[in-house]
Parts: structure tokens; C-alpha cells; sequence
């Protein structure tokens, strides 16, 4: 279960959540708990986290390990910082940042290389969707990140299917459409590594998850978790999702 908090909180505001977030997770043990705040407050998120089962993660990183590139961070400052898992390849990092398949592959191994948890996003848009070509997007973007990895790799990977026209929107894929494609992805997976890690690899649902409808979309055979934005910004609602997930 994993909240984004996109360029939402200042540090002071992160305070002040997981001062109210900690005690309602304090005894959680049925599901991994994760929370990524933008850049400026991962260290003091990490602070206010420690001897919890709260884990912190980064919402982007560079492949490479250090260089010229103004406004980027690389897997070991990340580490250094205190994080455990990355997000990789949202849908608006492909959007608005022009973040191709390519550098989405180059991301996650430079991700793995480190130790860190990636996340990795999959998903259409409203159009491709009309079109019926949410299989055809889906498959080439797992494809295009996991392509060349061995099975043990693949294994330390969680995808998330996020759906574009649902995030944000306050529109939601259906129990029915967001289980279809995760069965599609563990299909997929299952050709790229076999049963075995078809099975270990977390599939995450994203895109306008809630306290009303995450228990829903969480009895899903093939939906492993949430990657949650919106909703993961107040430390009761999260609080609530994270509950459903029991």
C-alpha cells in the first residue's frame, strides 16, 4: 500500500501527518506500508518514521549515478537519504516530461542496482482505452521496463496499474476492468519469468482509490495493493485504505 504524495506538503506539513498518521498504522503486519513525499521532505519523513512499519519512498529518480543534470537525483542519494522504494515511470512523469519506455528500463535497473523498490507505473489513456488498446499499452510498457531482466529480478519489482483517465479525476476502473488488466499483466509476467514469479511479483491498482471503494478493488484475485494519491494525503483516509487491505 503505497501513498504519492506528488507536489503536495511542505516539511513542516509532514510533520504534522505522520504525527497523526503513525498511531493509526502503529500495528499494521498485513501489508507493507509506504509513503512518498516530494524530495524536500524525504529526510525528515524518514525522521519521523523510524522504528515504525512505515516505509519512505522517492517519486522519481536519474540512471544515472552522478553527472550534469541540473534538477535530477540518483538511487545512492536516495538511499543515503534513508528511502526504500522508488516510484518509476508515473503516468505524469510519461506526460508531462516526456519519459519514454527507454528511460523508464534505464530507471528501474539503475533502481534495482542501488537496492531500492521500485514501483513501476503502467497504464492508458482515456483515448488509447476507447480505442481498445489498453492491452496493446499495458504489454509494451511492462515489456519495455522488465525486458532483459532475469526472473530474479523481475521478483523485486512491484507494478502499478494506473489507469490515466482515473487518476485525479475521480473516476475509477471498475472491479471488473482494474482485474482484468492485472490479470493481463500477470499473464504477461508469467510468459516473461514463469509461475513462480508471476505469483511473487505485487501488482498495485492506482487511480482515484478511496476509503469507500478500496475494499472492493482490494478483493480483486489479481490486485495485490494501491498506489494511492489524492487520498493518501490525509492520514485518516490512508489510514482507512491500509485497513482494507486486511
Amino acid at each position: 500500500m503505497a501513498g504519492n504524495w506528488k507536489m503536495y506538503k511542505s516539511v513542516a506539513e509532514t510533520v504534522e501527518y505522520f504525527e497523526k498518521f503513525r498511531p493509526l498504522v502503529a500495528g499494521v503486519t498485513h501489508c507493507e506500508v509506504v509513503i512518498a513525499p516530494p524530495f524536500p521532505a524525504l529526510a525528515v519523513a524518514v525522521e519521523m518514521t523510524r522504528g515504525t512499519p512505515i516505509r519512505i519512498g522517492a517519486q522519481n529518480l536519474h540512471w544515472q549515478e552522478q553527472g550534469a543534470y541540473t534538477g535530477e537525483v540518483c538511487g545512492s542519494m536516495l538511499k543515503a537519504c534513508g528511502c526504500t522504494h522508488v516510484i518509476i515511470g508515473h503516468s505524469e512523469r510519461r506526460q508531462y516530461f516526456a519519459e519514454t519506455d527507454e528511460w523508464i528500463a534505464k530507471k528501474l535497473r539503475a533502481a534495482l542496482a542501488e537496492g531500492l523498490h521500485p514501483i513501476v507505473c503502467v497504464g492508458e489513456t482515456l483515448q488509447e482505452r476507447e480505442g481498445g488498446k489498453t492491452s496493446e499499452v499495458v504489454s509494451r510498457q511492462v515489456r519495455g521496463a522488465l525486458g532483459g531482466l532475469d526472473g530474479a529480478a523481475v521478483k523485486l519489482v512491484t507494478l502499478a496499474y494506473e489507469p490515466v483517465w482515473a487518476i485525479g479525476t475521480g473516476r475509477t476502473a471498475t472491479t471488473a476492468q482494474a482485474q482484468e488488466v492485472h490479470a493481463q499483466i500477470r499473464a504477461l509476467l508469467r510468459e516473461l519469468g514463469g509461475v513462480a514469479v508471476a505469483g511473487a511479483v505485487r501488482i498495485q491498482y492506482g487511480g482515484s482509490v478511496k476509503p469507500d471503494n478500496a475494499r472492493d478493488l482490494l478483493s480483486q484475485p489479481d490486485v495485490d495493493g494501491a498506489l494511492v494519491g489524492g487520498a493518501s494525503l490525509k492520514a485518516a483516509d490512508f489510514a482507512s485504505i491500509v485497513s482494507a487491505a486486511d
